[in-house]
């Protein structure tokens, strides 16, 4: 669990609104559904806005916030998408004023008990609190996916963020603060060229981790040791993430 805000992506910003995934719109439907209304949705660390905008389909408007200004700078615009920078213990929202609260691959950052407070102070009852991790990448070549593999856990292994166990645990260790759901399962998935997975793998902190430390570029390691397996650099090939999803109600009254 954070507790100081240290910001590991705005200095890559636009490369992320590129290369990350997109979270699969049944995801949404999902969430909507289960909302007890449409009128608020709150995005809480939006990155560059990729939840916020898919809520703005079903929401009547949706408030995106993040700590980090770089990633609100490369924010998607959307005439129903409201970017702040603010971080997620201080929302600047009004009691009770929030029907959803998303939070996609960031809830590890957080200092969870003054989100938590934040939360049921925000959200009207019978509210919605989703939080959901995406973990390792799943390739459909099995070599690709050895190679792969070993790069994150070897290569770059050493240099992941502390809070990065709560994703590879699919955020099963943490307390959610109002009683759970039963979601269904979720899959991102994207057909990728071998430069678009570099540009993804180069978003990650450990990478940025790695450059500092080293002065070079690990996932340059990585294409090479794809070559064999991924001839074709232009072929696109079927990428996988499995969504780790949380979702709890607010209490009604």
């Amino acid at each position: 669990m954070a507790t100081v805000f240290r910001d590991h992506f705005s200095n890559i910003a636009a490369q992320y609104a590129q290369f990350r995934p997109r979270y699969p719109a049944a995801l949404f439907d999902y969430l909507a559904g289960i909302s007890p209304g449409r009128t608020l949705a709150w995005d809480c660390g939006t990155g560059t806005g990729q939840a916020a905008v898919a809520l703005a389909a079903h929401f009547t408007r949706v408030e995106a916030t993040d700590a980090a200004a770089g990633q609100i700078a490369q924010a998607e615009a959307h005439r129903r998408v409201n970017y702040r920078l603010a971080p997620a213990e201080h929302s600047g929202l009004n009691d009770g004023s929030v029907d959803l609260i998303t939070v996609a691959q960031a809830l590890h950052w957080f200092n969870l008990p003054a989100f938590y407070a934040e939360a049921a102070r925000v959200l009207r009852p019978a509210g919605i609190l989703a939080v959901w991790s995406y973990g390792r990448t799943e390739l459909a070549d099995d070599a690709a996916q050895e190679v792969f593999d070993r790069f994150y856990s070897e290569i770059i292994g050493p240099y992941w963020p502390r809070e990065r166990r709560m994703v590879e645990e699919g955020y099963h260790g943490i307390t959610l603060p109002f009683p759970e759901l039963d979601p269904p399962v979720f899959t991102m998935q994207a057909e990728m060229t071998l430069p678009a997975l570099a540009g993804y793998v180069r978003t990650w902190s450990a990478t940025q981790n790695y450059r500092l430390a080293q002065g070079e570029d690990p996932t340059d390691l990585l294409l090479a040791s794809l070559a064999g397996a991924w001839p074709d650099p232009r072929e696109p090939r079927t990428v996988r993430w499995p969504l780790a999803l949380r979702v709890a109600r607010k209490p009604d009254g």
